[in-house]
């Protein structure tokens, strides 16, 4: 993969204590990002931190902080720590999620179904609102949003997931137009089938919960070994950093779309909506019916 440089950029990242997140959090402070993380699990971060600190070079910063991002409060005071901690925030990646519970739709525990939504998808907005100001004071600023499968593609029993991460990208593409004038871009991340500890929920669930279909899925995707972070982690790097510029507004692939060559198509890319989602209708599959005449 081609290197991007994040020298003189701070970034805060959220959910970064474990899995990709802390793997994007690696990948940012080995492009010499100044770095603040946060997650729920004091614990886990602390350990995340040291290791993170570990890799930072000389003038380099990195800090933690325990937050919840679906309350209101700690997601503010997390967007001002970090702004306070650097002087000046250039990237937020919107990482902290969770699956959420697994069953029928008329089954599930509905106070965890709400709290699935409000993780995933208010949890990031509520970020967004809290770094905007600062982003638009400086004109200029990069979101990245954290998508997944369940955005493009219909995951039956596991309804809360989808319904957020589809909500987020809808969310990134439209405030993707909100911000434009402000120099500031917003683009989501779909990582790949990643071996995280989601995976491992869906093993623990079980058929009966998710679905023979997805169960058997995620049991080769364990015996195969997944997605490598590296992919996702690559992609959130490139999107922080300036080469990424003016792209804006995309869902993109971390293991499918050419996005290191994205630089170069720039324009090409602004006058089209790939990378988007949007509605199918008849004859974009070569169908002849479906239109009024």
């Amino acid at each position: 993969m081609r290197q991007f440089s994040l020298q003189g950029r701070s970034a805060l990242i959220t959910g970064a204590s474990q899995g990709l997140g802390l793997a994007m959090a690696e990948a940012y402070v080995k492009a010499g990002a100044n770095l603040m993380v946060c997650a729920r699990d004091g614990a886990a971060l602390d350990q995340a931190c040291a290791r993170l600190a570990a890799l930072a070079a000389a003038g380099q910063t990195v800090r933690g902080r325990r937050a919840d991002v679906a309350v209101p409060s700690e997601a503010q005071a997390l967007a001002a720590g970090a702004i306070e901690a650097f002087g000046q925030l250039h990237i937020l990646v919107n990482n902290a999620g969770v699956y959420g519970p697994k069953g029928p739709i008329e089954d599930v525990d509905w106070a965890q179904w709400v709290r699935a939504i409000e993780v995933n998808l208010l949890g990031s907005v509520l970020m967004c609102r809290a770094v905007l100001p600062h982003f638009k004071a400086r004109r200029y600023g990069k979101i990245v949003q954290l998508s997944g499968g369940g955005a493009t593609a219909p995951l039956p029993f596991i309804s809360a997931y989808a319904a957020s991460k589809a909500g987020i990208v809808r969310f990134a593409e439209t405030l993707a137009e909100e911000v434009r004038d402000f120099g500031i871009d917003v683009n989501a991340i779909a990582p790949g089938a990643l071996n995280t500890r989601l995976l491992g929920e869906v093993l623990e669930a079980g058929p009966e919960k998710v679905g023979r279909s997805f169960y058997d899925k995620a049991v080769r995707q364990k015996e195969q070994g997944g997605t490598s972070l590296a992919h996702g982690a690559g992609l959130a790097v490139f999107l922080g950093a300036a080469a990424s510029d003016g792209i804006t507004g995309r869902l993109l692939s971390a293991v499918w779309d050419p996005w290191e060559e994205l630089d170069g198509r720039r324009a090409e890319l602004g006058k089209t909506d790939v990378y988007t989602l949007r509605r199918i209708v008849p004859e974009d599959r070569g169908l002849t019916w479906g239109r009024r005449t």
